[in-house]
């Protein structure tokens, strides 16, 4: 799938509440733009980004980031 169509639409990239408090938990953040953060990562030219199912996946600096490829959710980050 096309990493493009996901970096067009950086600035749909959301998430919600929950989402803020899952991300900052387990990247063990204390960033309070969590969003911004994840953006970053997702544009950094090292992020390699590929859809697998409904999700869009981006990994860069032993970091994982899970976005819905419908609503432009981030759903989760891991450290990998």
């Amino acid at each position: 799938m096309n990493k493009e169509i996901l970096l067009s639409n950086i600035d749909k990239v959301h998430t919600t509440e929950m989402g803020i408090d899952r991300i900052k938990k387990n990247l063990k953040l204390d960033n309070d733009d969590i969003v911004e953060y994840c953006k970053n990562k997702i544009l950094n030219k090292n992020c390699n980004i590929y859809k697998q199912g409904k999700n869009w996946y981006c990994e860069v600096d032993n970091i994982k980031i899970t976005i819905n490829s419908y609503s432009y959710t981030i759903i989760t980050a891991h450290i990998f």
